[in-house]
C-alpha cells in the first residue's frame, strides 16, 4: 500500500507539471505570478512584464497612473521623471508615471489617467507594467496582489471575478483574490499596472478559494 501511495504521489506530480508546462506555454502561468518577463517572449498572446521600477516612498494620495505616447523613445526619455516608466508596447512608446491628478507632462499625447490607485502613505512601492493579449475565453489562475492593479485596455474586454462574490468589467484595484477572463468576440490587449509594495511579491496565486465561473455568461455572449 505504501508503494501504490507513493507511485500515486509520482504520477501526480508529473500530472501536475504537463499542466503547468501547457500553461506557461500560454503565458498564463509562472512560478509565483501570472506573467512571465518580456524576454522571455516566444508569442504574442500572453501576459509579458516590461518592467518593474521601484518608486519610492509615496506619501501623497490619492496616486493616478497617467500614460502618454511619444514619437520616439528618446523624446519618452526626456520627460522621464522620477516616478515615470518608458516602455514600447502595443506598436507605441509609452511614458507611464505614478503621480498626483494634477501632474502633467512637459510634452508627449496624454492618452489616459487612471486612478485613484488605494495605496497606503509612507509605503514605499514599484510599478511592475505588463501587456497582456488575451483570446477570448482565455483566462488568468486565481491570484490576488500587494497593491492595487489598473487596466489600460486598447482593445477586447475583461471580466473579473472576486473572491467577494462580484464581477467587474474592466479596469479594478484592491487586494481581493481575483479570476481574469477575456470576454467578448475581440482579442484582449492591455496595457496592466500592479502598484505593490515593493518589499512584497506583486503577485501571489491563491490555493484557498475557486472561481465559481461567474464570468461565463459574461464571455458566453
Amino acid at each position: 500500500m505504501a508503494r501504490n501511495g507513493f507511485l500515486l504521489r509520482i504520477f501526480t506530480f508529473f500530472l501536475l507539471a504537463l499542466l503547468y508546462q501547457e500553461l506557461f506555454a500560454q503565458g498564463v502561468l509562472v512560478p509565483g505570478g501570472v506573467c512571465r518577463p518580456a524576454s522571455q517572449r516566444t508569442q504574442e498572446v500572453g501576459c509579458w512584464i516590461m518592467a518593474d521600477d521601484p518608486i519610492g516612498d509615496l506619501t501623497k494620495s490619492p496616486m493616478f497612473w497617467h500614460l502618454c505616447t511619444y514619437a520616439t523613445r528618446a523624446a519618452a526619455e526626456a520627460n522621464k521623471g522620477p516616478r515615470s516608466t518608458v516602455v514600447e508596447s502595443l506598436g507605441k512608446v509609452w511614458l507611464m508615471t505614478i503621480e498626483n491628478e494634477e501632474w502633467r507632462p512637459i510634452n508627449g499625447t496624454r492618452i489616459a489617467e487612471i486612478g485613484p490607485l488605494a495605496i497606503v502613505a509612507g509605503e514605499k512601492y514599484s510599478a511592475q507594467y505588463m501587456e497582456a493579449i488575451f483570446t477570448p475565453g482565455m483566462t488568468a489562475p486565481a491570484h490576488t496582489h500587494s497593491g492595487p492593479e489598473a487596466w489600460y485596455t486598447q482593445a477586447g474586454e475583461t471580466c473579473l471575478e472576486t473572491s467577494d462574490g462580484q464581477v467587474q468589467i474592466g479596469r479594478v484595484g484592491g487586494p481581493p483574490s481575483m479570476h481574469l477572463t477575456a470576454t467578448g468576440a475581440e482579442e484582449r490587449r492591455a496595457l496592466v499596472l500592479i502598484l505593490h509594495e515593493t518589499a512584497m511579491p506583486p503577485t501571489r496565486l491563491v490555493q484557498d478559494w475557486t472561481p465559481k465561473g461567474l464570468c461565463k455568461s459574461a464571455y458566453g455572449k
